[in-house]
């Protein structure tokens, strides 16, 4: 597909779901990267995972911010506020949106299905008709590799089947990449949906389950072990997500006009996955090798006695393998880092944090 380039020196840019794991990186980058310029980061703060990290990350942003030639405004509100919203949209005329706000976690959204449906839904309804009503240059948005549900075909493509979701949290977002395709043909909006495989890393989500095991052991309690450890993971660390999602930003897909006079949507998704997906047992003894290692667990500790193999979850799935050679080719860009680097960095910001907040 035929990208427009964006040079975002000097744009003004709205980052939905900063201080959020994925989003306060990305605005992070930004800060380093940009040229003048503004950004916009949005949260609602709220209290699905301990608000204290997202505390941590906005202050590294602000940090930031004092020495970057980009101009940083925090805003507290939710996605779903479509006052809020409108008005934002109005008062800085963004020029790239990243919407990477969402109700996340698969488990939460089988208890929690009315929040999913507030903030996935609703909330990208509300940004997708703000850019409908306040042109923007690129919609970029988070998807999940979760769409692709119990497909047996892997890795999984883009160009695969995705109509099966098995949790609602997949289904919203399916739902997005469908709003926004329609949204795109409709009324020429640019938009590309990114799939995320299994993010991690430093300061990331503490639901995610290398950070839960962590908190788990570093307590002395056991581990649940899902499917009796017979699954594989395509782990993708931050930094290769965010590199990942810089790019996309400077390449919104081109507008063009079809036989019938009416837009060709300028409308991708791509998956974002390290395209080596782990065996979950690999995994897990590399990030008890790496808390050893960075001394959050002694030398002696004993794994084995902390490990209890159970079976799957609802809506769980036993595989997520990422093919994403389209993003290699648009962008120049494959995801490199490897679990025992990403899981040393993770290790390392795990020990410095809780020393730093002792619990």
């Amino acid at each position: 597909m035929s990208k427009t380039a964006i040079d975002l020196n000097g744009k003004t840019i709205l980052v939905t779901g900063s201080p959020g794991f994925i989003g306060a990186n990305l605005v992070l980058r930004l800060l380093k990267e940009m040229n003048g310029g503004t950004v916009v980061s949005l949260d609602n703060m709220n209290d699905y995972y301990d608000p204290a990290l997202k505390e941590y990350r906005l202050s590294l942003i602000e940090k930031a911010a004092e020495s970057s030639a980009v101009r940083h405004v925090f805003v507290k509100g939710t996605i779903a506020d479509k006052a809020l919203i409108d008005g934002l949209f109005s008062e800085y005329r963004f020029d790239v949106v990243v919407n990477l706000a969402a109700q996340a976690g698969v488990r939460y959204s089988i208890d929690h299905p009315d929040v999913y449906i507030e903030s996935n839904i609703i909330g990208f309804y509300n940004i997708l008709e703000a850019c409908r009503n306040f042109p923007v240059s690129h919609l970029v948005y988070a998807s999940s590799s979760s769409v692709y549900g119990g497909n047996k075909k892997v890795p999984f493509s883009v160009d695969d089947k995705v109509d099966n979701p098995v949790s609602l949290y997949a289904a919203t977002k399916k739902s997005n990449e469908l709003l926004a395709h329609s949204y795109s043909k409709l009324y020429d909006i640019p938009s590309t949906g990114l799939r995320f495989f299994t993010v991690y890393g430093p300061a990331g989500r503490p639901d995610m389950f290398y950070f839960s095991a962590t908190n788990k052991l570093a307590a002395n309690e056991n581990i649940k072990i899902f499917n009796y450890g017979n699954c594989k993971r395509d782990f993708t660390y931050i930094d290769d997500i965010v590199e990942g999602v810089y790019r996309v930003m400077h390449g919104a897909p081109s507008r063009a006009v079809g036989e019938d006079g009416l837009p060709v949507p300028p409308y991708a998704v791509y998956n974002i996955g390290g395209g080596q997906p782990e065996n979950l047992l690999d995994y897990i003894s590399t990030l008890q090798e790496e808390l050893v290692r960075a001394e959050v667990l002694p030398e002696d500790y004993d794994f084995e006695a902390h490990r209890e193999l159970v079976g799957m979850q609802p809506g769980d799935v036993p595989v997520t393998y990422a093919d994403s050679a389209a993003l290699e080719r648009d962008y120049g860009f494959t995801p490199r880092i490897g679990i025992r680097e990403g899981l040393r960095a993770f290790a390392e910001w795990y020990a410095r944090y809780y020393k730093e907040n002792k619990r």
